[in-house]
């Protein structure tokens, strides 16, 4: 008689919404032709994973039972035909799965899209650096493709304290703009420290603000990563005739007449797109090799929440994340 000698692995797996994330042991994928296997080390949590969760996020395409989690940091364990960028023992990262029938990253291994990876930066850990993926090509699909940030620019960052935000904060910094970001009071001192300059939204008024830091006539790019009324605020900040508003969370119903008075331009974000369609996904790994860049020079450096998570306690992870109650990005390590 003989017996299975197939690899496993460890997986957290969602069966149906509102559901508990099992620990299940799966096959071990292999790398086809285009990917590499990754051992992975960290897995970052974002809202939208519980939200998946939750049965709440069409737009995100995940047929359940599913193994969650769209941002990884590990090692390449094997290279699929016609990969040439990585080789067995590298350290990559990139926002690789868990939305559109793709396993995520709460589990030990993935074969993964090499277009979606970039090296992962040495001077991260394999937790920082899982905290980077979705929320950095978010930050740079609308600062940089949408709206060409550059030196000169006076940028408002809406939630700059946020996952997306104290990252958007960063990359327009790096890039030469004088920033400027909302938040509460206490995270004044965070935005602060990342060389912007932090406008209590709740203490004072948008026209208060337009008028106190660009002299009423609006900033050059506005970036909302919180939505609703919020976005709404961002049409009547932006710089008459040439400013732009960007967000990453566009739903509701919205009047555009005040961004029209303006005579400025809006864009918005879809960052799930190239997982969900397959197309452009090289853009994403080069969004993170930018990513790389700027972390190895010292301008990058994501916030993460102190409290340590495994695959065993990644129930709690998403409690904190559900709940709000995170300060900073949330991230599993996987591999202790």
């Amino acid at each position: 008689m003989s017996t299975s000698t197939a690899p496993t692995m460890q997986a957290l797996v969602l069966a149906a919404p509102h559901g508990a994330l099992t620990p299940t042991w799966l096959p071990r994928p292999q790398a086809a032709a285009g990917q590499v296997l990754v051992r992975i080390h960290a897995s970052g949590v974002n809202p939208l994973d519980t939200k998946i969760r939750a049965g709440a996020a069409e737009h995100a395409q995940q047929p359940l039972p599913a193994v969650l989690g769209m941002d990884l940091a590990g090692v390449v364990a094997e290279v699929g035909q016609g990969v040439s960028r990585f080789k067995v023992g590298d350290a990559v990262y990139g926002f690789t799965g868990g939305i559109g029938g793709l396993q995520g990253s709460l589990a030990q291994y993935a074969a993964v899209d090499a277009r979606l990876l970039a090296h992962k930066p040495g001077r991260l850990t394999m937790r920082q650096a899982a905290a980077l993926p979705l929320v950095f090509i978010t930050a740079w699909e609308g600062l940089v493709d949408r709206a060409n940030v550059r030196s000169g620019h006076k940028v408002l960052v809406h939630g700059g304290a946020g996952g997306v935000g104290h990252v958007a904060v960063q990359l327009a910094r790096a890039r030469g703009a004088e920033v400027f970001a909302t938040g509460t009071a206490a995270q004044a001192g965070y935005i602060r420290s990342l060389g912007a300059t932090p406008i209590d939204h709740e203490a004072t008024s948008v026209e208060a603000y337009v008028n106190a830091f660009t002299d009423r006539q609006g900033f050059d790019i506005v970036y909302d990563t919180v939505g609703g009324p919020v976005l709404d605020a961002s049409f009547v900040a932006v710089r008459r005739y040439s400013g732009h508003v960007v967000t990453s969370l566009g739903w509701g119903t919205h009047k555009l007449a005040p961004l029209s008075f303006r005579g400025a331009t809006f864009s918005g974000v879809f960052t799930l797109l190239p997982i969900l369609t397959g197309e452009f996904r090289e853009h994403h790994g080069e969004i993170m090799e930018q990513a790389t860049t700027l972390a190895e020079a010292g301008q990058l450096v994501p916030l993460l929440d102190p409290t340590s998570f495994t695959l065993d306690t990644a129930e709690a992870a998403h409690a904190l994340v559900a709940e709000g109650r995170a300060r900073g990005k949330v991230v599993v390590s996987v591999l202790p």
